[in-house]
């Protein structure tokens, strides 16, 4: 299926110009214009913008940029563009460099197992409530998982907007030859002094290729079932007999 949201196209091009233009006229204001900054502007603006969907080149081709409706969403876009860069910066990435440099998806030489996303969910088994600050691992096979960039974080801290939720995407695995299947052997831990230590085991079948997806997709994720902590000795603890 193929569909494109026009306005994205618009956003990319309108903040890659913008910090451009701050860039090259000396960037009076000290705003950090990295490719992270870039990128999460992108994701600000386009959150705010209503989309503009076309599957065709006859619907590119109605699209008329000199008309007021048009115009109107450049502006809008610039003035969200700006305060997007003001809040982006405020609020930096503490996981990206911030010096320059640019993440690039190089270019790939040798076949990969390409890992999907990987999400759950984790609830105290006491009162069924969603974990909060407590950080989640990923293993694969006694080894921590390395992630796909540094947008994704393992272990992943839990946090209180994500109503217990965690989630992760793995770097992809090299492998020899292409098209062969094989199965890697994955641990969820968790290590908290408030909780019983928590092991979940599970496996995920890859097959190797010399392409891999650069963009998270719903429907390449894998859902885990959800999990429950306990207190320590909690779980020991006998009811006391009915009188």
């Amino acid at each position: 299926m193929d569909i494109h949201n026009t306005n994205e196209d618009l956003v990319f091009n309108a903040v890659q110009k913008i910090f451009d233009e701050i860039q090259s006229g000396g960037n009076p204001e000290k705003f950090c214009l990295c490719y992270q900054c870039r990128i999460d502007t992108i994701c600000f603006v386009l959150n705010r913008v209503e989309p503009h969907y076309i599957v065709s080149n006859r619907g590119f081709t109605r699209i008329d940029p000199n008309s007021i409706k048009s115009q109107q969403m450049e502006v809008d876009i610039t003035s969200l563009i700006y305060k997007g860069i003001r809040l982006v910066n405020h609020n930096m990435r503490p996981t990206a460099p911030h010096d320059g440099s640019a993440e690039h998806h190089s270019k790939i030489h040798h076949p990969l197992f390409d890992i999907p996303t990987i999400s759950g969910r984790i609830f105290n088994g006491i009162s069924f409530e969603p974990l909060v600050g407590i950080d989640v691992w990923l293993y694969c096979e006694g080894e921590l998982v390395k992630m796909r960039n540094s947008n994704w974080q393992n272990p992943y801290t839990m946090v209180s907007s994500t109503a217990g939720a965690y989630s992760f995407w793995p770097a992809p695995v090299p492998g020899d030859i292409p098209d062969i299947s094989k199965d890697f052997s994955f641990s969820i831990k968790v290590n908290s002094p408030d909780y019983e230590p928590l092991n979940h085991f599970f496996n995920v079948s890859s097959i190797c290729k010399f392409h891999t997806p650069n963009s998270y997709a719903l429907n390449r994720t894998l859902k885990l079932p959800d999990l429950y902590i306990f207190p320590p000795g909690s779980e020991d603890e006998e009811e006391e007999p009915l009188l």
